[in-house]
């Protein structure tokens, strides 16, 4: 079945940078656009990047433009978020997804703390 399943995540400060990855399996990673999507308490979830099925084409949410690079490696099915100087607003559990057939799939997520 399909597993998608996020690391990476932790406490850090301020100005920090942290690399999340997100495992696929169950489904053929290379043929699907991958998303990034993060919730912070009390809010909604909020899409942060996407990335097109072989990579030639992200998106971001722009808070996190200059910041935060989505990137895949097709080979070993796994989908990356790299992230650079990091805020405290960045703070929230980070899932990845994609859709299929118009059924979105969401990995548990990986919590970030950013914080002195």
């Amino acid at each position: 079945q399909v597993q998608l399943v996020e690391s990476g995540g932790g406490l850090v400060q301020p100005g920090g940078s942290l690399r999340l990855s997100c495992a696929a399996s169950g489904f053929f990673f290379s043929n699907y656009a991958m998303t990034w999507y993060r919730q912070a308490p009390g809010k909604e979830r909020e899409l942060v990047a996407v990335i097109s099925s072989v990579g030639g084409t992200t998106n971001y949410l722009n808070s996190v433009k200059g910041r935060f690079t989505i990137s895949r490696d097709n080979a070993k099915n796994t989908l990356y978020l790299q992230m650079n100087s990091l805020k405290p607003e960045d703070t929230a559990v980070y899932y990845c997804n994609f859709q299929r057939g118009g059924k979105p799939y969401w990995g548990q997520g990986t919590q970030v703390t950013v914080s002195s």
